[in-house]
């Protein structure tokens, strides 16, 4: 499992299934080889936080984090448009992006959910993914700024993403 896929999984609204996975996680996570030890020291923190918590509070501190504080949202064109009408070409662009690739999004949610955008980050190859991810690497910065402002525990998760992502501009 690669870290866009754990990540994808560790952003999604936590539900029972991802707490009883929390094992086949860590196996994951221990086996990945594309995972640094500075990332996986990160994400075996957040692992540890959910194993402790009660489910209907993170369902909670998730809600109130991402879907009531628009600061937060994973919907990453808000960043950059808010619900400005060019918004909405920026969406289908990232649609058209997916089907470029034979993806069809198969879910509810719009193409610049973090969380899918992971998803398919997790299909490319290393590079490729990263210079996906590069594009965004302003809006993950501002995302992870946020959420630590707000002590957020998934500021870690953003900024291996963010970290990622400007490893591509580092080497351009």
């Amino acid at each position: 499992m690669t870290i866009y896929k754990l990540l994808s999984v560790l952003l999604e609204y936590p539900e029972q299934d991802l707490l009883d996975a929390l094992p086949e996680i860590r196996l994951a996570l221990d086996d990945s080889l594309d995972v640094n030890e500075a990332e996986r020291a990160v994400v075996r923190k957040f692992l540890a936080r959910l194993d402790r918590g009660n489910l209907t509070e993170l369902q909670e501190e998730y809600v109130q984090t991402f879907d009531l504080t628009p600061e937060h949202s994973l919907h990453l064109t808000h960043h950059l448009f808010g619900d400005d009408k060019n918004r909405g070409p920026a969406l289908i662009d990232l649609t058209e992006l997916y089907k470029d690739y034979g993806v069809e999004v198969a879910t509810k949610e719009l193409p610049d959910y973090l969380p899918l955008i992971l998803e398919f980050a997790a299909y490319q190859e290393d590079s490729e993914a990263q210079d996906f991810l590069s594009d965004a690497v302003k809006v993950f910065a501002v995302l992870a700024v946020n959420l630590e402002k707000a002590n957020s525990p998934y500021a870690p998760l953003v900024r291996i993403i963010e970290n990622r992502a400007s490893l591509n501009r580092l080497a351009a």
